[in-house]
């Protein structure tokens, strides 16, 4: 079997995007700014009011991993992606973009339709997500390639992961199989609604720690309880051996288990945040498992999240990642 770089796990979504006004989020009970978990019915409800307001904007395959993954696909690494999908419109569509961008997956068809996430645009670049997981919600154990994790140089877990008592269970089997034969560990916290509902289930996520963790800085005072960064920094020693902030338009703080490394942020205007910490990721992760130091890495991904956010959605058309590399 192929190496592969990158071994990742998460939630598979078809994400439907609308631009939307402030006054939408108040008027429509909708908390603005996070990933709210909704049935399949509110999401409806709310994307029937959106319908009258105008066009989505971009319908295409989403999923937090998913996304750092395509990144990865991309620059030009080996990838490999465990989801759940089911076979319909949606799921097919999925499937076939993971192919076309040379992402390597397994596993069967849920009868359960394929998850989707609706992303509301603000005027000020803000994301806000209401995500019905659909048949992603039944990811388990029984989905992962064990074979295909011997292989990687990584594994990477969505946090999102942690609010389905399946797929935290594949999510903590993934990571006791890879350090039991040498495999790095890496996980992104996704979001900070995730910290405060389920903060139990984000520990046995993160068992006795990792080699790498994703964060924001409001995630890392929120998990640490700590005031600032500075503390918080201190503070997330013990959670993973290397890790990195972001900041948004300040940059990132990267620890790399000696010393800490600041990177600037690649300046763009700003239209949509969706998938910027995704693409940072996807950015940071090529970067080591390509030979390129910390810093070299960070540089990359600040680059990498840059161009995301100067577009509407969060991933690049294919090719401009390429274009991103000499930068580095």
């Amino acid at each position: 079997m192929q190496q592969v770089d990158v071994y990742g796990v998460g939630n598979a979504l078809v994400d439907i995007e609308y631009e939307v006004e402030e006054d939408f989020f108040p008027a429509h009970r909708v908390r603005r700014g996070v990933m709210t978990l909704v049935s399949h019915e509110r999401q409806e409800e709310v994307i029937a009011a959106l319908r009258e307001r105008g066009d989505v904007r971009k319908m295409m395959g989403g999923g937090s991993v998913a996304n750092s993954l395509y990144a990865i696909s991309n620059f030009g690494g080996q990838t490999f992606f465990s989801c759940k999908i089911a076979d319909d419109e949606a799921g097919n569509f999925y499937l076939r973009e993971l192919g076309e961008h040379n992402i390597r997956t397994c596993g069967d068809f849920h009868e359960v339709e394929t998850g989707r996430c609706l992303i509301m645009i603000s005027p000020d670049a803000e994301r806000t997500m209401y995500t019905f997981l659909g048949a992603s919600e039944f990811l388990s154990p029984a989905d992962l390639d064990f074979e295909a994790v011997r292989r990687s140089q990584y594994v990477y877990i969505e946090g999102y992961l942690v609010s389905s008592d399946s797929g935290r269970a594949a999510a903590i089997e993934l990571r006791e199989f890879a350090e039991a034969n040498g495999v790095k560990t890496a996980l992104s916290f996704s979001d900070p609604s995730l910290l405060e509902i389920f903060p139990g289930q984000m520990k046995e996520m993160l068992g006795g720690g990792l080699d790498l963790l994703f964060c924001n800085e409001e995630e890392a005072c929120l998990w640490t309880g700590t005031k600032n960064l500075s503390e918080a920094c201190v503070a997330l020693r013990p959670v993973a051996k290397q890790f990195v902030v972001t900041r948004g338009a300040n940059g990132s703080v990267l620890f790399d288990g000696s010393y800490f490394v600041e990177i600037d942020a690649h300046k763009v205007k700003a239209v949509d945040t969706t998938g910027a910490g995704d693409a940072f990721a996807g950015g940071f992760l090529y970067g080591l498992t390509s030979g390129r130091s910390f810093a070299e890495s960070g540089r990359l991904a600040s680059r990498a999240a840059g161009e995301v956010v100067s577009r509407f959605g969060p991933r690049l058309e294919a090719g401009d990642y390429q274009k991103i590399l000499p930068f580095n």
